[in-house]
Order: C-alpha cells, then sequence, then structure tokens
C-alpha cells in the first residue's frame, strides 16, 4: 500500500475545513508523520530529518541534518568535508549541513504508520483547538441543542464540541428531546478518548446564579450580590442576596417589579421550581431566621462548636418550618452552613440551655393554650377534681 501524496494533500486539506482546524496546523502534523515515516524508510530512527508537503501538488521533500566530519563512521548522521562543500562552500568540521532529498514514495508500513499518526494528531489537534475556545467559558451559562438522549445522559451540541448532561446535573421532572434549545451551564471539559468531552449542567446552583446575573442589572455594578445558594433543582431554590448600597433593598431588587426578574428565572428552570428569595445576614442567628422563611421563629439556640442550631417556633409553624418531606429545613441548613434542628414552643424548650451555647430571642413566660382541645383538657381535668 503505497501512498499517494497528491491524493493525501487532497484528504488533509478537506478534513481541515472539516474539522474547522487552521491549514498550517494540518500541515504541521502531517509534516511531522511524515519525517517519522522518512526515518523507517530510509534512514534511522534518530535522525534529525524535516519533511515538508506542498498540499496543493503533493510533493514531498525531506532535510537530513548530517554534521560535517573528517571521516565517515556512521552514513546516516554524518557527512564528508568534501561532500559538505559541494553544498555549502564554507562548510567546515562540525557544521550541521541540510541534505535535501525528494521523496517519491514510502513502503507499505511506514504509509499505514503516517496514516495513522496523521489521524491520532490531528484528533488532538481539534481537542486542543476546542479546548481552548471553551476553557474561557467555563463557569458561564451558554445556549445549546439536545442532539440525542440515552437512557439518563442527555447529549448536548454546543457547536463545534458536544457536551453531556448527565442525570445528576439535570433538573428534576424537566423532559429532554432531540432539537431542544436550552440553556446550559458549563462545568467543566473532559479530556475523553473520542475527543474533548463538555460536561453541562441545568441543576446546579451557579446555574441560577447566572440566571439571575443576566436578568439583574445591579450585579454587574455591585449594587447588590447573591452571598448563597441552596437547590433543589426542579423542586425549591433558596437563594441568599445582600445589598452593598444604603437604602437598596436587595429581595426587591432580585424579585423585580411585579416579580419580572424571579418569574424571568423561573420560566427558563421550569415554574414547578420555587424560588425563595431571603436576606443574607453576617449575624448568625438572624441568617438562619431569614434562611428559614416564611417560617416565624421563637427562638434561635447555636452550637457554634458542632455548627448546630435548635430552632424553636410556635407549634403552628411546625410544619413550614420543616416543609414538604424537610425541603425546607435542609435548603436553610445548606444555605447557613448549620445543621438545623426545629422544634416546636412547648414549656419543655424554656429550660436553661447548656453553658456555652448562646441563647436569642425569649420566649413568652406564660405558655399559651392555643388549642381547643388544650382548653378542653384543662377543663376536663379541673371538672374531675372537684367532681370527686
Amino acid at each position: 500500500m503505497d501512498m499517494d501524496f497528491k491524493q493525501l494533500g487532497v484528504a488533509i486539506k478537506a478534513i481541515a475545513e472539516e474539522k474547522n482546524l487552521p491549514e498550517e496546523t494540518v500541515q504541521e502534523v502531517v509534516e511531522q508523520a511524515l519525517a517519522a515515516a522518512y526515518r523507517r524508510d530510509y534512514g534511522d530512527r534518530e535522525q534529525e530529518v524535516r519533511v515538508t508537503m506542498n498540499l496543493n501538488t503533493g510533493d514531498v521533500d525531506a532535510y537530513v541534518t548530517k554534521e560535517v566530519v573528517e571521516r565517515i563512521g556512521d552514513g546516516d548522521y554524518e557527512i564528508s568535508l568534501t561532500d559538505a562543500k559541494l553544498i555549502k562552500k564554507d562548510a567546515k568540521i562540525g557544521d550541521m549541513i541540510e541534505l535535501h532529498e525528494k521523496v517519491e514514495n514510502f513502503g507499505r508500513v511506514a504509509a499505514q504508520t503516517a496514516k495513522q499518526v496523521i489521524l491520532q494528531r490531528l484528533r488532538e489537534a481539534e481537542r486542543e483547538i476546542v479546548m481552548a475556545e471553551y476553557e474561557d467559558k467555563i463557569g458561564t451559562v451558554i445556549n445549546a441543542v439536545v442532539s440525542r438522549v440515552e437512557g439518563n445522559i442527555c447529549r448536548i451540541d454546543l457547536g463545534k464540541a458536544q457536551g453531556i448532561m448527565p442525570r445528576s446535573e439535570q433538573i428534576q421532572g424537566e423532559r429532554y428531546y432531540p432539537g431542544q434549545r436550552l440553556k446550559v451551564f458549563l462545568k467543566d471539559v473532559e479530556r475523553g478518548f473520542r475527543g474533548p468531552q463538555l460536561v453541562v449542567s441545568r441543576g446546579n446552583n451557579q446555574f441560577v446564579e447566572w440566571l439571575f446575573r443576566a436578568e439583574v442589572p445591579e450585579m454587574e455594578s455591585g449594587a447588590v450580590e447573591i452571598k448563597g445558594v441552596a437547590r433543589e433543582a426542579g423542586v425549591r431554590s433558596k437563594i441568599a442576596v445582600a445589598s452593598n448600597v444604603p437604602g437598596v433593598d436587595p429581595v426587591g431588587t432580585f424579585v423585580g417589579g411585579h416579580g419580572t426578574r424571579v418569574n424571568a428565572v423561573m420560566s427558563e428552570i421550569g415554574e414547578q421550581e420555587k424560588i425563595d428569595i431571603v436576606v443574607w445576614s453576617d449575624n448568625t442567628v438572624e441568617y438562619i431566621t431569614n434562611a428559614l422563611s416564611p417560617t416565624k421563629v421563637s427562638k434561635v439556640v447555636l452550637d457554634e462548636e458542632r455548627k448546630r442550631a435548635r430552632v424553636i417556633v410556635p407549634e403552628d409553624q411546625l410544619s413550614i418550618a420543616i416543609g414538604k418531606s424537610g425541603q425546607n429545613v435542609r435548603l436553610a441548613s445548606k444555605l447557613s452552613g448549620y445543621d438545623i434542628d426545629i422544634e416546636s414552643d412547648t414549656p419543655h424548650e424554656r429550660e436553661t440551655f447548656a453553658e456555652g451555647v448562646v441563647e436569642t430571642t425569649e420566649l413568652p413566660k406564660v405558655p399559651k393554650l392555643k388549642k381547643k382541645s388544650d382548653l378542653e383538657n384543662s377543663l376536663l381535668e379541673a371538672i374531675e377534681e372537684h367532681g370527686e
């Protein structure tokens, strides 16, 4: 299987166009592979060989570097002074001379090796170009199209590269179909066997943060900022926001007039995902209280050492504080960085807490009978006592 250089030149140009690779990059790859093939067929593996190829005509020229010596020991590496002077008149002992050789063909093994090397190197070159292009976009939101869905993995077309969105990065309950246009967060670029593979997400915290960045221009100016995000994609998100400018309401800024800004974000992530926007505070007790919104909190007891917080709420607020399947308290824990235990407001909670624990808001000294059943029980007890 000899190598048809002209045909190779045409194929290389086609590959360069198809892969969107610069022709110089492709030519460099080809010339390195042909140099290796030349060394295999005509010289020695350690020889210094430079090969050039004209992609239009298919002409291949080899340039072998040899050292000028008085007496030749190894013809692959050395040239006599007499022969060197025919190429370069002022040649002297110790000079390195480049000898030009016209290459008409390679043997079967060398040709096969060269083709394999060229294809492999072109894949690597393509990978490097894609890596360079998308590396700058890691940590940003980009537009994409769903190419196909394979079980739990959604394959995404990002233009010049393919991306994958694993189940763990998808929004719970969201359905994907080929041709669907989506916004995705570029998490990482992985070097895979088939080329560079981009890992994208719609279910991570940064995706929501970036969507708000697009809707809230005040974030760019630094007037407001997102301090923390706790998210269960497709179900609920809690976002802690702060204002750096006196008089600017951070929650109002993120919600927007008539809820336009928060609604724009929700329309992208799906209406089923609820978004709570709360005020961040450097006071832990205040921050935990805000994070548990919309719950009314009676008392927060911190254990700084173990990063735990006991939160006492009125009995009628208990289910709100915990949330559906423990969701509200779970997200508040993620947001605040404290393990939160919710307890209802009962006489037992008014006992003194362990030393070293910070107490906050005071509970009422006298318990209030809130439920009808409590009142009925008290009356029954009083009647039984006097009835005897």
